[in-house]
């Protein structure tokens, strides 16, 4: 029973009851990437001539869970689908990651509280004024 509730009013932890109907009645599945986000594709043409396209995501709702070639798919950047047509990609690109903020997982550098706070000293370093001294 939660479940079914969750699903009617929890948007951000994957798609609601109301556009998981609406992507069964009007839309075809297209492809499921590697984070378990499902692509979907309007069976019939809208009023501006293109097929409206979605993305239902695997669990938490965020557009940075979405690789850069399905984004351009859902976009409109272009016609192919990265499943049947991938992307070219350069040597020095790398693989696509989540953004990682506000997890165990995002990026800390030196200095950084969630590192210990101690940074290295600097010359631009400066001693605060005190009237004892």
């Amino acid at each position: 029973m939660f479940k079914f509730i969750k699903r009617i009013f929890a948007w951000w932890d994957g798609a609601t009851l109301g556009t998981l109907l609406t992507v069964k009645r009007r839309a075809e599945f297209i492809f499921k990437d590697d984070f378990g986000n499902k692509y979907y594709e309007e069976r019939k043409t809208t009023y501006d001539g293109r097929k409206r396209r979605w993305v239902t995501y695997s669990g938490y709702a965020d557009a940075s869970r979405v690789p850069p070639e399905w984004h351009g798919w859902l976009h409109h950047m272009y016609d192919d689908r990265p499943n049947e047509t991938p992307l070219l990609t350069q040597s020095y690109e790398k693989e696509h990651m989540p953004n990682m903020t506000g997890t165990v997982y995002a990026y800390h550098p030196k200095g950084s509280l969630w590192r210990g706070g101690q940074r290295a000293k600097v010359a631009s370093d400066y001693e605060s004024w005190s009237p004892e001294n």
